[in-house]
């Protein structure tokens, strides 16, 4: 009876280890001496239901300089899981949402690589979830892109929020390894072969969410799955997201639509992301201005060229710009 029922539970779930089945099994039927990992294993091999695949190196994790997730919502980790076409030639881009430290699938929607298209999907998990401490993505649209401080016009929103901004290296989608590892658990498990069409789709990830959550168990947590970790922020979405304050010292401007400036009679480009938003530019101690969105520096506007010079896009910090020899000489602005 017992070895039917491994071999039953693991064709309901092939891509299951004897592990996650030996937890899944005793917190099911609590009425049965269930042999170890191994034994399971041994038994998957015999029946011919396991294929041995050859095991990759593993880089060492990058944890540094990210957050740590020491609880949930610390860190949320996003991503747009590869496209694929339903049967039906129309293509899927999944966009996934995770909190870090508890592996809960926040969000696994079929939505449009947009910052349109994204928004309306992050809104939502902040009204059910609260907001996070910090979000890790990758380096491109519509999350980040090559301007001042990598800002994109979701990003923004993001910021004013309060909300840290953590990017990995470009190419290095290790240094997101968790949220990687839903990815290919959600692929297995709903998209090969994918579904007839978006709508059917939709609905796999819809029922894989739900499973993930209240069923799946995960080694890092004790066999346990992730809604017995997770629990709601206590940091509300707030009805009026306020706009970034700045202190006294700071000359308060707001960017023209097409992301300029005038500054000392001359016209300067900033950034489109930040177009129509109030922004900081105070003076450093050699005489140059330094601009700041929040508490992003954005760049320096140098006395004598009279042009603003963009300070690197953030990769991979906590939303903070990358190092320039103006910026020793500069005191950042707290948030809003």
């Amino acid at each position: 009876m017992g070895a039917a029922a491994i071999v039953d539970l693991r064709g309901d779930h092939p891509f299951r280890g004897p592990r996650k089945l030996k937890a899944h099994l005793e917190r099911t039927r609590t009425d049965v001496s269930w042999p170890a990992a191994s034994g399971i294993g041994d038994l998957l091999k015999r029946r011919g239901l396991v294929c041995e695949r050859p095991r990759r190196q593993q880089g060492r994790p990058v944890t540094q300089p990210f957050s740590q997730a020491r609880g949930p919502n610390d860190v949320w980790c996003a991503d747009f899981k590869g496209w694929f076409r339903t049967r039906n030639g129309i293509r899927c881009d999944p966009l996934t949402i995770s909190d870090a430290r508890s592996r809960y699938l926040l969000c696994c929607d079929i939505v449009a690589p947009t910052g349109k298209g994204v928004a309306p999907v992050f809104e939502r998990a902040f009204r059910e979830y609260g907001l996070p401490m910090a979000l890790r993505t990758d380096n491109d649209p519509p999350f980040a892109t090559q301007g001042a401080a990598g800002l994109t016009r979701l990003a923004v929103s993001f910021v004013k929020l309060g909300i840290r901004l953590e990017r990995i290296d470009p190419g290095k989608p290790q240094q997101n390894r968790r949220h990687e590892r839903v990815h290919r658990t959600l692929k297995q498990e709903t998209s090969v072969p994918a579904a007839a069409t978006p709508q059917q789709q939709q609905a796999r990830f819809d029922r894989f969410r739900e499973i993930y959550n209240t069923v799946h168990p995960h080694d890092a947590l004790g066999q346990r799955p992730p809604a017995a970790h997770y629990a709601p922020e206590t940091r509300p979405y707030p009805d009026r997201i306020p706009e970034p304050w700045y202190s006294a010292d700071h000359a308060v401007r707001r960017l023209r639509p097409n992301g300029e400036i005038k500054w000392r009679g001359n016209l300067i480009f900033v950034s489109e992301a930040v177009a129509g938003e109030p922004f900081g530019i105070a003076e450093t101690e050699n005489g140059d201005w330094i601009v700041r969105f929040c508490d992003l520096d954005l760049g320096i506007i140098g006395r004598k060229t009279e042009k603003l010079h963009r300070f690197a896009a953030p990769w991979p910090g906590c939303g903070k710009a990358g190092p320039d020899k103006n910026r020793e000489n500069c005191t950042h602005v707290p948030g809003p």
